[in-house]
């Protein structure tokens, strides 16, 4: 806010878009009956209190009081902008000042592409204009949701603004169908902006597919692949082949896929799926290993088999060394049980005549000993 230097006149500056309306209001604090009049850049009296001696019907009075002048512009053009002048009849005059400021918008921004197609891995070169704004526009550049740094290539000033900014940058094939947008800013405007789709030309991708059978491939059976594709433009050539190795006589090949009946383990090997266009080619291969027709579910359960028969090998083993330590533990404590009854035991008769002969008899039985051998 600008106000006089005994701050009793006071106005605001004013921005305004062209072709809008611009409203200047002349304000005093506590007047004492003082006239207020507002004047042009050219000091010309556009009202003087409630009175228009200016023959610009654009002007019109919004409101007059003794403490206010209020007047509207209309229809607002560049040669309107300057200094106007609110003026307060006192001894001595008083005046304050306001600035009206005019704003132009750009013209639509106008985006060229160097290149209509391209081709992935190539760089591209785009240019965006914002013409006769002012003040200057400021270009930004978006790729999909991603923003790009662009380079400022002209400015040019001719009461207006004329702005040129520069964007390169590297395409992939993610980036076919993807906008690039040049968005102007500036305070005029909003949400003003120009785009263009890119157009990617790339490699076809390739990729396998087993139709036929799901699980393994045995002998006997019969096996189907598909190859599947994608590239810009549509490839055209999709070739099958047998790497190290010719593809066998009675295999179908009916365009993308691959039929061969009645397999056996001759047919193992690794088969390739090549597609191309302009751009180039690619490839996917599949690796196949024919199994016997009485093959389970696979080598996973071949694996379990064999581990668990180590398991138990182990276990056997481990019972073998057991028995055979206890064997030589209890063999190496077992001893003959002998006492003095059973002396002479051996040459008796029978066993009357065997006690009778035992040496020392029942009157020594309490000076029995024992003996281990």
């Amino acid at each position: 806010m600008l106000t006089s230097f005994l701050q009793n006149l006071v106005t605001d500056n004013v921005t305004v878009v062209e072709g809008e309306m611009a409203i200047i209001s002349c304000r005093v604090k506590n007047n004492d009956d003082s006239v207020i009049q507002l004047l042009n850049p050219n000091r010309q009296t556009i009202y003087f209190r409630d009175m228009r001696p200016l023959k610009d019907s654009r002007f019109q009075l919004v409101n007059f009081s003794d403490n206010e002048l209020r007047v509207s512009l209309s229809n607002v053009s560049l040669s309107d902008e300057g200094r106007y002048v609110c003026q307060l009849y006192t001894d001595p005059p008083q005046e304050a000042y306001a600035e009206i400021t005019v704003l132009i918008p750009p013209g639509n921004p106008i985006i060229e592409a160097r290149d209509e197609v391209l081709s992935e891995g190539n760089e591209t070169e785009m240019t965006c204009t914002a013409m006769s704004s002012k003040p200057a526009a400021i270009i930004r550049w978006m790729k999909g949701d991603k923003e790009l740094p662009g380079t400022l290539v002209e400015l040019t000033y001719d009461k207006m603004y004329t702005v040129t900014s520069r964007l390169t940058f590297t395409v992939s094939k993610e980036d076919d169908g993807v906008p690039v947008a040049c968005i102007v800013d500036h305070p005029a405007v909003k949400d003003f902006q120009a785009q263009k789709y890119l157009e990617v030309q790339y490699k076809p991708e390739v990729k396998i597919v087993v139709e036929f059978p799901q699980g393994l491939t045995r002998e006997g059976e019969n096996l189907e692949l598909s190859c599947k594709f994608r590239g810009k433009p549509e490839p055209q050539r999709v070739n099958w082949l047998k790497v190290d190795d010719d593809v066998p006589s009675h295999a179908v090949i009916t365009g993308a896929d691959l039929y061969i009946e009645n397999l056996n383990k001759s047919y193992n090997g690794t088969y390739r799926c090549v597609a191309s266009n302009s751009i180039g080619e690619a490839y996917d291969d599949y690796t196949l290993y024919v199994y016997d027709s009485r093959a389970g579910e696979g080598a996973p359960r071949t694996v379990d088999h064999a581990v668990i028969g180590g398991v138990v090998a182990v276990v056997v083993f481990a019972m073998l060394c057991l028995l055979i330590v206890l064997g030589r533990y209890f063999a190496r404590h077992k001893g003959t049980y002998f006492t003095h009854e059973a002396k002479g035991a051996d040459d008796a008769a029978d066993a009357d005549t065997a006690i009778i002969n035992a040496e020392g008899g029942h009157t020594n039985s309490d000076e029995k000993k024992e003996y281990y051998i």
